[in-house]
């Protein structure tokens, strides 16, 4: 069913496109009732609304805190229409219905972000005649459209021109819109509130966590075919991350294809480089820097050409055609990039199912560095039984500064950039962890085992099964070798060059063993581990 709209509220602390949706209401006979600064605003430019003071014979009060709490105005947003009952009563005491409530709220969140707010600039900014006019619009759905961003206006407008009013399913859609707004802007009061310490200062985790999440889609089935899903991304994502992903082609993502596209992602992100990163089953199964993406692919893939099969691979630079050629020749499910080239669309619209998805990294720092930190999620969110575990990100990197030598030997210029590039691809290994490199490019990933040593002897396997020399290699180990024998193993197979947390009780016993096998070792101070 179609409801007229012949009178809206208008009272909203983002002005964007309100003149023009009110000019056009108005040209369409719709009264327009208004309160403060917007109605001023209204008035300047041409448009003449009612000022919501005069049908409540109040004026506004309390530098605007009171304005909008008053029977004339909730007795015109909750009267049901269909009840003769309501509009009998809201006849008698002199109250027209509102068919169309626009109103957006005070900007807490802007507010709270800044550096300088303190807490009476918060409390100012919490809206309460608004959430309360959107409720009580959004109540009566049946009668009330409700419009709480600019976004909606357009639509609204255009079957206000076509209709006249707007019909159920859009006044449900919008009631369904504003009380999501509604709980994402309590929600923030709450995170914030919640986090203040007694001395002013604030808590990186509030007292209450209250998630806000938006639906992309429904997923046809979870980690598994009788597990149901569907994918969600954060209010507010990060630049570059992958919910921000456009899907050039193929099939729908499933659960898994999502979980290993996000390993994927966010591992090449962080190399300032040309990179290519293959995962399988959310692990790096090869990864590798190069000239260009076609090199960097082809380095990544010899590191384990089994496991890259129906793997995912991602790029941190333009997609090509030599490289996508060169992709095209094996079975990929999941491809990401920032972008492609025309003649890599041509090479990848004949393999219909890959997925391409393309996300763009255009947020660079002034120096000409990849602003990785930037683009990462600031929390990591696991859930346990009834509960949540919540952490800061794993946003760490390292630099050569930061590296502290431990052995009698030092290593080469070359081994510590191999260090580096090691132990980054370390930090998105599932532990234990160990991580064979030579020349920017992984020869073996040993990964998710109970036992270190296990992953060590498991990451040379994957090596000599690749057919690739581990001579001369340098190893990254997530977390301290608890024992000697890890390290045996590592050097026992050709590694020459050892990056590693330390912070054992055995350190000692370690940096012995690797002054025995001539090995350079160094500290990071820092553990990785990913479970």
């Amino acid at each position: 069913m179609t409801r007229p709209v012949r009178r809206a509220l208008v009272s909203v602390s983002d002005k964007t496109g309100i003149v023009e949706l009110a000019r056009a209401l108005a040209d369409l006979g719709v009264e327009i009732l208004s309160t403060g600064g917007t109605a001023k605003l209204l008035a300047q430019h041409g448009i003449a609304p009612v000022e919501v003071s005069e049908r409540t014979g109040f004026p506004e009060m309390l530098d605007g805190r009171v304005k909008t709490l008053h029977p004339v105005v909730h007795g015109g947003l909750l009267a049901r229409r269909e009840l003769d009952a309501h509009m009998q009563a809201i006849a008698a005491h002199g109250i027209a219905p509102i068919d169309l409530l626009v109103v957006n709220l005070y900007p807490f969140e802007a507010t709270v972000a800044r550096a300088d707010c303190t807490l009476d600039d918060a409390i100012e900014n919490i809206d309460i005649g608004g959430p309360a006019m959107v409720r009580s619009g959004a109540k009566n759905w049946r009668g009330v459209g409700v419009l709480t961003d600019a976004a909606q206006y357009a639509g609204a407008l255009a079957e206000i021109r076509g209709t006249g009013g707007l019909s159920d399913a859009t006044r449900f859609a919008l009631a369904v819109a504003a009380f999501d707004a509604i709980a994402r802007y309590d929600g923030a009061i709450s995170d914030y509130l919640s986090s203040l310490r007694p001395d002013g200062t604030r808590s990186e985790f509030p007292g209450q966590a209250n998630g806000r999440f938006v639906k992309l889609q429904e997923l046809r089935y979870g980690e598994n075919p009788h597990q149901r899903a569907a994918f969600y991304r954060d209010l507010y994502p990060a630049p570059g991350s992958l919910v921000t992903a456009r899907q050039r082609q193929g099939k729908e993502l499933s659960y898994n294809n999502i979980a290993d596209a996000d390993a994927a992602w966010e591992c090449v992100k962080s190399f300032d480089t040309p990179a290519c990163v293959i995962v399988k089953h959310a692990n790096p199964c090869g990864v590798a820097l190069g000239a260009d993406a076609a090199d960097a692919y082809a380095r990544a893939f010899r590191t384990d050409p089994v496991s890259a099969f129906g793997g995912i691979i991602a790029f941190n630079r333009p997609v090509d055609g030599a490289a996508a050629r060169a992709v095209a020749g094996q079975f990929v499910e999941v491809l990401l990039a920032p972008s492609y080239t025309d003649e890599a669309k041509q090479v990848f619209s004949a393999k219909a199912n890959v997925r391409v998805l393309e996300i763009p990294l255009d947020d660079v720092r002034p120096d000409g560095a990849t602003d990785w930190e930037r683009g990462h999620n600031a929390h990591d969110v696991k859930r346990v039984g009834s509960g949540l575990l919540i952490q800061s990100a794993d946003n760490r990197r390292m630099t050569l500064a930061e590296l502290k030598v431990v052995t009698k030997r030092a290593p080469t210029d070359a081994q510590l950039r191999d260090m580096l590039f090691a132990w980054r691809v370390a930090r998105y290994v599932k532990s234990n962890a160990i991580v064979f490199c030579g020349d920017g490019a992984t020869l073996g990933v040993g990964a998710g085992q109970m036992s270190r040593i296990d992953s060590a002897r498991i990451a040379s396997i994957k090596a000599a099964n690749a057919g690739l020399e581990l001579a001369g290699s340098v190893v990254a180990s997530d977390a301290f070798f608890p024992f000697r024998d890890g390290l045996d193993v590592v050097a026992d197979v050709g590694a020459t060059a050892v990056i590693q947390p330390g912070g054992s009780v055995r350190d000692d016993e370690v940096i012995a063993a690797a002054d025995e096998r001539d090995i350079a070792m160094v500290f990071t101070g820092v553990r990785h581990f990913r479970h």
